[in-house]
């Protein structure tokens, strides 16, 4: 069965609350709607939601309840902070609890640090947004993510800061990976912590579809 079209997906996912309280240590945002859906209306259209799909460092939550829209049947969130998955699942009974296809997927939330994983596969689809490493204790964090995705991935989708292709690129390539898809998105953030200037700023980001050996 087809999924929803990209902008139903969108407009879905636009009622997904954000941290009322993020930690600035874990550059906790809001993975924005449209990016999401993007992402997972792509990630359908490649066949890559008919394996299990894992979001690493899911926060609110966004992409693994997108993956579910969009027509995933066993999805997994994991993030390090109990708050955000408390958050995670408010978002899932918001959004999924009317389930208007009618379907009962699987969706699971699970504590634990990206880097010591409890996943035992190794032909998954990975969804992730990490950190941009704009905090000193997150620089290269998005290597820590792509790790664990050459590890548990068949295919893996993640978002990083503009730049980043060189290095994603060199990275995929190193551990048997090649990069099919790759594409520019604007990331909006409201002002959230005290080192911000503007009431709203984009960040310019970058999205890289990953398939591993």
């Amino acid at each position: 069965m087809a999924g929803p079209s990209r902008r139903t997906l969108a407009r879905r996912l636009e009622s997904i609350a954000d941290f009322s309280e993020p930690a600035v240590d874990l550059e906790q945002y809001l993975t924005p709607a449209e990016l999401a859906a993007h992402i997972c209306h792509l990630a359908g259209l490649q066949d890559d939601l008919e394996r299990r799909v894992i979001d690493l460092g899911t926060g609110t939550g966004m992409l693994a309840i997108a993956a579910s829209l969009a027509g995933a049947n066993r999805v997994s969130g994991i993030d390090v902070d109990p708050g955000a998955l408390e958050l995670a699942r408010r978002n899932e009974r918001t959004v999924l609890d009317d389930r208007r296809d009618g379907s009962d997927r699987a969706l699971e939330w699970l504590r634990g640090d990206v880097t010591r994983h409890p996943f035992s596969t190794t032909d998954a689809t990975v969804l992730s947004n990490p950190p941009f490493g704009a905090q000193r204790g997150n620089r290269h964090a998005d290597r820590d993510f792509l790790e664990t995705a050459s590890k548990i991935a068949a295919v893996s989708y993640t978002i990083h800061n503009e730049g980043s292709q060189e290095f994603v690129e060199a990275f995929a390539a190193d551990e048997g990976g090649d990069v099919t898809h790759a594409f520019r998105a604007e990331f909006p953030i409201a002002k959230r912590f005290e080192f911000h200037t503007e009431a709203r700023e984009t960040l310019e980001a970058e999205v890289f579809r990953i398939e591993w050996e």
